[in-house]
This record gives structure tokens, C-alpha cells and sequence, in this order.
């Protein structure tokens, strides 16, 4: 079963995919981060939507 790409939110709301765009625009959106922010966070904990928006969230304040 193919993507449907007019579906604004990923498919597998558990998993982070920033090579999708949609997923992208997604994500950036829902976790409030810059593309780069979350593109580190998924380099540095992977996938799971859970471990980046801890890692995330453990970053506030941080510059």
C-alpha cells in the first residue's frame, strides 16, 4: 500500500521519518522545532517519536 500523500500527518504516528517531506513539515509543526533541530534529535536517538520529543524536550532552554 503506497503513501497516501494527501494525508497531512504520517502514516505511523510512532516513527519519525525526515525524508518524507510531508513527515517533515509534520513533525516540525507538532514538536514546534526547526527542521535541523529535529533532524538532530532523530540523528541522536532515532526514530521513535517518543525518544525525540524527550530528547527534545530535555534540550529546552539549551542554545
Amino acid at each position: 500500500m503506497s503513501d497516501d500523500l494527501n494525508n497531512r500527518g504520517p502514516q505511523d504516528r510512532s516513527r519519525i521519518n525526515v525524508n518524507e517531506p510531508h513527515e517533515l513539515r509534520y513533525w516540525t509543526k507538532e514538536l514546534g522545532v526547526t527542521e535541523d533541530q529535529l533532524r538532530d534529535a532523530v540523528k541522536a536517538v532515532g526514530v521513535s517519536a517518543t525518544a525525540v520529543r524527550a530528547a527534545l524536550q530535555g534540550n529546552a532552554g539549551r542554545k
